[in-house]
């Protein structure tokens, strides 16, 4: 299946193959990966969603494929089932799909299935709430003993695994949970959960996670580790675990609103999930978003997924550890490298694994797929992502007067680069190095001219599009009466708004600024200001970044209807009265008075 990517974007050359590891029984086997789509929007019957993967391998080598099937549209709550999609040949084929847990109008989801190796029994342990409310959240469990085929009714055990205080939320999972096979307690299932009370360490309430522990097959549940606290310096939630060769529980997990460095957050269990070795500490070496990632021991190996870009759920990838999990790959092997999320590993024996994973072209809660190598594939280096863009068509410029050649490609039929017509009509900046503002102060400013009363006019838009990304952008927004200025980073994003959409008809100086903790916005002098999230404009340009476009969102939405004139982007803070002159920092200049007819 080919890596599709946005058409916009561009990366660094291939990653050497010295960055990924070198497996020595790979070197003598042939590189295998193949892979299909289980679940995809709008298909198998009335879904219009499917998010949240989870899957385990049967004592007889079936495969279980779980997931959420969102009725109504994708959200994390309304009407969702668990369903199910079984494989019996090592996953080259799947059976149709079963709903597992309806949802009857509320909410069934994280689902969290283990395998009690002794009897062959599959558990499953998922999260219930009405839709009315989220926050009365209940854990159930359920189990099969024909590898999947039928399934017990559910049973609640929140009196058995729900503290009082965990009264504002709680989750399984969610991803497959873990058997202990070393130990005193060899036989134990373990399935990881989250929790939070009175609104969460963000409302100064009680946020953690912790370990559910069975040592009957799954007939009856007990809390065991649990690292519950009221700081927000980590925040673990969904969390994945694996059993360390010496009988440890190693625990992986994401960092939600945690202060400290870093996305992912780890810790052991030397006792088998009754409590854990230290608290839960970020790993800040190890680069990537916010979202769900799943471990898995095999051999000598810990291996990870989750997205590898910093900040956006992109770039699937698998990264390996061997120091039990303390330290992973800083680059991984890139599986899929457009838009991408949660994920669940599993052992195919044989050195194969199988990763089950949520995937798109446009957005990652598209798909869900499925994938097959072998550690040989993962040994392979990663080579320039499929599909991306040359350089930009050839066509008329207008010229940047910067000095660093940043020349603007006219698109559409313009006759005047600062004519826009709201249909077509753009100007595109390539990417370059000089345009990477970082973490820095900075100072965008234009003039525009525009009478519209209805509409979303986009001024300029730098980086990148989607929620989460590292973007700058400037557009007005009459119906809303405001011009508004964004940035986003790894903190979040700040907003300003001015108090006037300005669309008269009439010339106005619109100057977006960073500087002193503080994001500006000035119209003709007129200044408000929000604080500064702080962090990098361009975090992750290592893998995909975009240019600036003037008139346009970068996807090509929201175009502008009227004139823009005398574009400049600073890596400085500029004071408004010295922007026409100032030429340290400068790094864009567009006056958009001249076309060069392409040669």
């Amino acid at each position: 299946m080919a890596h599709l990517r946005s058409p916009r974007r561009t990366a660094v050359v291939a990653l050497l193959a010295a960055a990924l590891p070198f497996v020595t029984a790979a070197a003598r086997t042939a590189p295998e990966f193949d892979e299909q789509v289980l679940f995809a929007q709008h298909t198998d019957g009335y879904y219009c969603c499917f998010r949240i993967p989870a899957i385990v391998r049967a004592n007889d080598g079936t495969l279980l494929a779980f997931a959420e099937g969102r009725v109504n549209d994708c959200a994390d709550s309304g009407d969702i089932d668990v369903v199910l999609k079984r494989s019996t040949d090592d996953g080259r084929t799947w059976g149709p799909l079963q709903v597992v847990l309806p949802g009857n109008g509320d909410t069934r989801d994280n689902p969290a299935p283990v395998v009690d190796r002794r009897t062959g029994r599959i558990v499953l342990m998922t999260s219930y709430n009405p839709v009315s409310d989220v926050t009365k959240r209940r854990p159930f469990t359920q189990y099969s003993d024909d590898d999947g085929a039928t399934w017990s009714a559910p049973r609640d055990v929140t009196d058995e695994v729900v503290k009082p205080l965990w009264n504002s939320w709680y989750a399984t999972g969610p991803g497959h949970g873990t058997q202990l096979q070393h130990g005193p307690h060899k036989g134990r299932l373990i399935v990881p959960a989250n929790h939070e009370g009175d609104g969460g360490a963000l409302k100064g309430g009680p946020q953690g996670g912790n370990l559910n522990y069975s040592d009957d097959g799954g007939l009856t549940w007990k809390i065991g580790a649990d690292d519950t606290r009221t700081t927000n310096d980590v925040s673990p939630g969904e969390l994945s675990t694996t059993e360390l060769a010496d009988g440890r529980i190693y625990v992986n997990a994401r960092d939600n609103t945690g202060t400290d460095p870093g996305n992912r957050n780890t810790t052991t269990s030397s006792d088998g999930g009754l409590t854990f070795d230290a608290p839960f500490h970020t790993l800040p070496k190890l680069d990537a978003p916010k979202v769900q990632g799943s471990v898995l021991r095999a051999g000598n190996t810990i291996y990870l997924s989750v997205p590898d870009h910093p900040v956006t759920r992109e770039i699937m990838a698998i990264r390996t550890s061997s120091d039990d999990g303390q330290n992973f790959q800083q680059i991984g092997k890139v599986i899929y490298w457009g838009p991408s999320a949660y994920s669940d590993l599993v052992d195919l024996g044989s050195d194969r694994l199988g990763l089950l994973y949520e995937a798109g072209q446009t957005g990652p809660y598209e798909q869900i797929r499925f994938a097959r190598f072998n550690t040989a594939y993962l040994a392979t280096p990663n080579g320039t992502p499929p599909g991306l863009p040359k350089p930009p068509a050839p066509g008329p410029t207008t010229p940047d007067l910067s000095g660093h050649g940043n020349n603007g490609y006219v698109r559409g039929e313009m006759t005047s680069p600062s004519e826009f017509d709201g249909v077509d009509d753009y100007v595109q900046v390539p990417w370059n190095q000089s345009l990477d503002l970082g973490a820095g102060d900075f100072t965008w400013s234009a003039r525009i001219r525009y009478a519209d009363t209805t509409g979303t006019h986009t001024i300029l838009w730098a980086y990148r599009v989607g929620s989460g990304a590292p973007q700058i952008w400037l557009r007005a927004e009459p119906q809303s009466k405001h011009i508004r200025g964004v940035i986003a980073t790894e903190n979040g994003q700040a907003v300003v708004d001015s108090t006037q959409p300005y669309n008269d008809g009439q010339w106005h100086e619109v100057v977006l600024r960073r500087t002193g903790g503080n994001l500006t916005l000035s119209v003709d002098g007129q200044t408000t200001s929000v604080p500064d999230p702080g962090g990098s404009v361009t975090l992750g340009k290592q893998f995909t970044i975009d240019g600036i476009d003037i008139g346009q969102r970068l996807d090509g939405a929201y175009r502008f209807h009227g004139s823009i004139s005398d574009i400049r982007v600073y890596d400085r803070a500029v004071p408004d009265d010295q922007i026409a002159t100032a030429r340290h920092g400068l790094r864009l200049r567009l006056p958009l008075n001249t076309i060069v007819p392409q040669r």
